[in-house]
């Protein structure tokens, strides 16, 4: 009996250092797209100010860039929103408690 305790603990160990890890690959993943954002918005801004042809042409393929790097970061939020929900459904269950979901008044 102490050793299924047990075997049950170490599994519920494993799967929350695998969801830790996700969780910071995501955020690591996210921190970095942040961060490449801030340099592209200072170059947006630089070329904007300069008022230069071809720079502000230049900030066409930056926004660009930018849209789509916002786009990534909305993505991996909703993977990690689903991860996060999944991992707790997983967690409610393991310490008996309902699966319920809240329903939202429309």
């Amino acid at each position: 009996m102490e050793g299924e305790t047990f075997s049950k603990c170490n599994k519920g160990a494993n799967l929350d250092n695998r969801v830790m890890q996700s969780f910071q690959k995501s955020f690591v993943q996210v921190q970095n797209i942040l961060d490449q954002n801030r340099l592209l918005i200072n170059e947006i801004n630089q070329n904007h100010e300069s008022k230069i042809p071809d720079n502000l042409g230049r900030n066409v393929g930056l926004i660009r860039e930018l849209n789509s790097n916002i786009r990534r970061v909305v993505d991996l939020y909703a993977e990690l929103s689903a991860a996060f929900a999944t991992a707790s459904e997983g967690d409610s269950v393991s310490h008996g408690k309902t699966g319920q979901k809240r329903i939202r008044p429309a």
